[in-house]
């Protein structure tokens, strides 16, 4: 019997990395975006729809892909409700950018969404990163018409098959029936 539950523990801690994440289900915290215009977007005003936010670097091109498929999805269902936001901030260890180059990536890309920029501290602050922990990017975050994250791409139990276009359109998809009769205009 000790024996078996040995095998069972050590079978558990092996492969348990390998189980799919469990759903991510909390609050959003409130986050603010600071625009290239100057105004700033409070995440809370966005509630009643679906958003996804990707926090990216300016000079990723995994990140830019990602930019490319929202910009896609948004094209496709901002109608329905859904909302993406992309939040450039700096990578560690190199100068403050202060946002400046946002406003060239979004035209250059032709973005049809908010764009806006912020620190890596406050992306930290809102991701729940612990300090010392690998910060994988793009973050995707998938909130809910309530203001719930219900899924996100890079951290602990993070899901990085966000980062398709597949997996992320039928996430939200379910999410825009969800609440379908909650506040479905477009920004």
């Amino acid at each position: 019997m000790r024996a078996v539950l040995i095998l069972s523990a050590w079978l558990l801690l092996c492969f348990a990395p390998l189980a799919p994440a469990g759903t991510v289900s909390r609050d959003s915290p409130e986050f603010k975006i600071a625009e290239p215009d100057g105004r700033t977007t409070l995440l809370s005003s966005l509630k009643g729809r679906v958003v996804v936010i990707e926090f990216l670097f300016v000079r990723s091109e995994h990140c830019l892909r990602v930019a490319r498929t929202l910009n896609k999805l948004y094209g496709e269902l901002g109608s329905k409700g859904f909302e993406p936001v992309a939040v450039v901030f700096d990578p560690p260890n190199s100068p403050r950018t202060d946002g400046q180059l946002v406003t060239a990536m979004a035209q250059y890309m032709k973005l049809t969404f908010p764009v806006g920029y912020t620190s890596k501290e406050d992306v930290d602050t809102y991701l729940g990163r612990a300090r010392g922990e690998i910060l994988n990017i793009p973050q995707v975050v998938v909130i809910d018409r309530r203001g719930m994250i219900r899924a996100t791409s890079g951290g602990r139990g993070g899901d990085p098959t966000l980062e398709d276009e597949g997996s992320l359109r039928g996430l939200i998809d379910a999410l825009l029936k969800e609440g379908s009769s909650a506040g479905t205009g477009a920004r």
